[in-house]
């Protein structure tokens, strides 16, 4: 028996990469999980993938910058799985590499819009499912870069995930009575997919992305790493934990990166793709 057995779990930005991942890890532990995604055919296709692998598994095309559609999205899991328990906030955006100035308001705007109040939703819908059934629940919020201090160049991100951790650690705060409910805060550290390494860049920045490459190969985990700690994270192992702040990224992890990488060119082994797809986007100055 899994240790998400039984348990009903709904997982934001869940169509591929990171969220994918925590969705396979939960459904492989027992939980019926419900993805979000905003491409529909992304979608139906995770959702029949993991049918595929036996798990209990349904989907609800979702923008979480539209409070609308993230309730409709708790109700679909509720209508199809009976309640919920556990919510991850997931979904995010990196946005444009470049300086603020140069970067046109509407695309600074929809990584605020999707990183900020995606959470902000999900958050409030979730507690508010949460509140009202006597088993309570488990709210995970997605950290990520600069969530403990500025981040030249990555401005619109680096501050939504400074505002992500404050917000949550407020939240565990405000419902510390509540002893059924743990809110917690994830930052899985520099995960390997599209969101990491297809970029867009300022046109004239993308030369201050050429160590990018390596830093990746040196401490990027693959998916399936930061989903096992979500698991962790949902399972009864964190009962009355509220507020835990975990990072995958630990001093261990940075040093080791390094003595790895440097084994594997003394073996003359190949290195890893961990190439960037980059795309120029014009200056907004």
């Amino acid at each position: 028996m899994g240790v998400l057995e039984g348990k009903v779990a709904v997982i934001t930005g869940s169509t591929r990469g990171l969220g994918l991942a925590i969705a396979q890890a939960y459904a492989r532990e027992g939980a019926a999980v419900m993805l979000a995604g905003r491409s529909e055919g992304d979608l139906a296709q995770a959702v029949e993938d993991l049918r595929r692998q036996g798990a209990k598994a349904s989907g609800q095309p979702t923008d979480v910058s539209d409070l609308a559609q993230v309730r409709a999205l708790a109700e679909a899991a509720v209508q199809t799985f009976g309640r919920i328990d556990v919510w991850v906030n997931n979904a995010g955006l990196g946005g444009v590499y470049g300086p603020t100035l140069a970067i046109e308001p509407e695309q600074f705007e929809k990584v605020l819009r999707t990183n900020i109040l995606g959470e902000y939703y999900g958050s409030l819908v979730a507690l508010q499912h949460f509140r009202a059934q006597e088993s309570g629940g488990k709210l995970i919020n997605l950290l990520g870069r600069g969530d403990d201090g500025p981040v030249a160049y990555q401005n619109a991100y680096a501050s939504s995930k400074i505002w992500v951790r404050s917000f949550t650690l407020a939240l565990a705060k405000e419902n510390a009575a509540q002893k059924n409910i743990g809110i917690y805060a994830f930052n899985p550290g520099l995960v390997n997919t599209n969101l990491l390494r297809k970029i867009d860049v300022v046109e004239g920045y993308e030369r201050r992305l050429k160590a990018f490459s390596t830093i990746i190969r040196w401490w990027a985990n693959p998916p399936t790493v930061p989903a096992e700690k979500a698991v962790w994270l949902a399972s009864s192992a964190t009962d009355g934990k509220t507020g835990l702040v975990v990072k995958l990224l630990s001093p261990r992890k940075l040093l080791g990166g390094v003595l790895n990488d440097l084994r594997r060119r003394i073996r003359r082994e190949p290195a890893p793709d961990t190439s960037l797809d980059l795309t120029l986007v014009k200056s907004a100055l």
